[in-house]
């Protein structure tokens, strides 16, 4: 598995603005091993496909992996006679360095791919590149697994295509639905940073860069597409199985150890919204709401608890006084420690006396709750009392939180003093550490 860093940083995705009718905005690569039976239908097809609907200029591409059979000539005869097509020769074979190869080297600022065999309806191509060219999505894929898609093949290739991503959505935690589709696309820019961690050369090579696209915080577009079986196909089901499983565990495994540089691709985009300065939000937030509903939780289990027990001995009131009082005190112990970060000993007392305030409040909504219910009937049930409590306990949770954050544990520290014209003229050099680019 491939350890080489990001070779470099992504722009913010934007819409493609309309070229000149010679300057392609999308290359579509056909990648083909022996296929004269079927080359000539297909280019030809899919250049008057794009003539017809497309509204930017278009460049075919034929891989030829390595064919010993008519396809060279073909393929060269094509390229010759439609200045729109262009025929790369490769002397290795493999559908992932056929795609590596060309891509890398296409001037498109769209690449996609498709099967020669012309399996998925063509009417979904410009669905398929349509959200790369307006900058919504960075990779688009064809599923024949979605509720829409219409999908005509047998029962052996349905089971094992239906497994196969079954295995990825269990062992690599896939999100998208068909990764081995013959129906892809991605933006130039994107796949300049991606390829180069993409190891596999072969029909693993499709599933390899959507799970680390995925991973890498990458979006991926996925159109319904309308599929036929092609039952002349040459794939070699157990091979190519075998080797996909292969590189499932390779993979899983680089994951797992944190071998591949992904870090979001450093997410450079500059459009991603987690990436990006917001002033007047509070930073730490959203860790501390996860912190504090964690312990709440926790808190109102116990609380249910105590006054269950309590209760046994006593009145609601008293019960209800009692469990608060000492899950207020666990809960504000937690809260310090595990919501707000405060260590040591220092202002514990304080944190506590701060807390018996927003204790009190919490009981007096509490046991208003429970006086208004014992106003409304003589002799609640047990479980009505419960509810009751739970909802009072509810609304006194967003108020504990809020005089928690505001209050007991505010953020104190001071904010960098901004240099007048004296300071800044005078201040001394300042070691800043680089250890974190971001």
């Amino acid at each position: 598995m491939r350890t080489d860093s990001s070779p470099g940083t992504l722009p913010a995705r934007e819409h493609l603005p309309a070229t000149a009718a010679g300057t392609p905005v999308l290359d579509v690569v056909i990648p083909v091993y022996n296929e004269e039976k079927d080359l000539r239908r297909c280019v030809l097809g899919l250049r008057e496909h794009l003539a017809r609907t497309f509204p930017y200029a278009f460049r075919v591409t034929i891989a030829d992996n390595a064919s010993t059979d008519g396809t060279p000539l073909i393929a060269a005869e094509l390229a010759a006679r439609h200045p729109d097509v262009t025929n790369v020769r490769l002397e290795r074979k493999g559908r992932g360095h056929a795609l590596r190869t060309v891509w890398s080297a296409s001037d498109a600022p769209v690449l996609a791919y498709m099967d020669v065999d012309l399996s998925t309806d063509l009417n979904a191509l410009l669905p398929l590149v349509a959200p790369l060219i307006s900058g919504h999505s960075d990779l688009a894929i064809g599923s024949r697994l979605s509720r829409t898609s219409r999908v005509v093949r047998g029962p052996k290739r349905e089971f094992i295509s239906r497994a196969y991503n079954l295995i990825l959505r269990g062992s690599l935690q896939a999100r998208f639905s068909d990764a081995q589709c013959g129906f892809k696309a991605i933006r130039r820019e994107v796949a300049q940073v991606l390829l180069p961690l993409v190891e596999d050369t072969g029909w693993f090579f499709d599933t390899e860069m959507l799970v680390l696209a995925e991973r890498a915080g990458l979006r991926i577009h996925e159109v319904p597409v309308d599929w036929v079986d092609d039952p002349d196909s040459t794939v070699r089901i157990v091979r190519t199985a075998t080797d996909d499983l292969k590189g499932v565990w390779r993979v899983g495994r680089a994951l797992t150890t944190g071998s591949l540089p992904l870090d979001r691709l450093a997410r450079p985009f500059g459009d991603d919204p987690r990436d990006r300065e917001i002033t007047d939000v509070p930073k730490g937030l959203a860790r501390q709401l996860v912190g504090f509903c964690v312990v709440g939780g926790l808190s109102t289990l116990f609380y249910l608890l105590l006054y269950s027990g309590f209760r046994q001995f006593g009145g609601s009131q008293a019960a209800n006084a009692l469990a608060l009082l000492l899950s207020a005190l666990a809960n504000t112990a937690a809260n310090r420690r595990l919501t707000f970060g405060v260590r040591g000993r220092g202002g514990a007392v304080r944190h506590q006396a701060q807390g018996l305030v927003v204790f009190a409040i919490g009981l007096a909504l509490t046991s208003g709750s429970l006086a208004a219910l014992n106003a409304a009937t003589t002799s609640p049930a047990h479980t009505t009392e419960i509810a009751v409590l739970v909802v009072a306990n509810l609304a006194a949770t967003v108020l504990r939180f809020l005089l928690f954050r505001a209050w007991v544990f505010p953020d104190r520290r001071d904010p960098a003093p901004v240099p007048g014209p004296t300071t800044a003229a005078y201040a001394e050099p300042t070691t800043i550490s680089t250890g974190d680019p971001r």
